[in-house]
């Protein structure tokens, strides 16, 4: 789809719970990787302009600790929390 993983035919015979599943599949990874790159502190400055961001963020923070996605801690004291 995206990528051109799959083709248009192929699209045509799938079913359609098999595309709502296709398509539930992509929206979870867009959900997962829409801040791939940032620091907490760029989304800080983001969010001064947009204040919807700070939501977008947690969503997705939130599906990462759903699905067990986790980042380094970046101090000790943060390691014990």
């Amino acid at each position: 789809m995206k990528e051109g993983i799959i083709s248009y035919t192929e699209i045509k015979e799938c079913t359609r719970v098999e595309l709502l599943g296709l398509i539930a599949g992509l929206s979870n990874y867009n959900v997962l990787h829409a801040f791939d790159g940032y620091t907490e502190d760029d989304i800080s400055e983001l969010a001064k302009k947009n204040p919807s961001m700070r939501s977008d963020y947690a969503k997705t923070q939130a599906m990462k600790a759903k699905y067990g996605a986790r980042t380094a801690p970046k101090s000790f004291k943060e390691l014990l929390t």
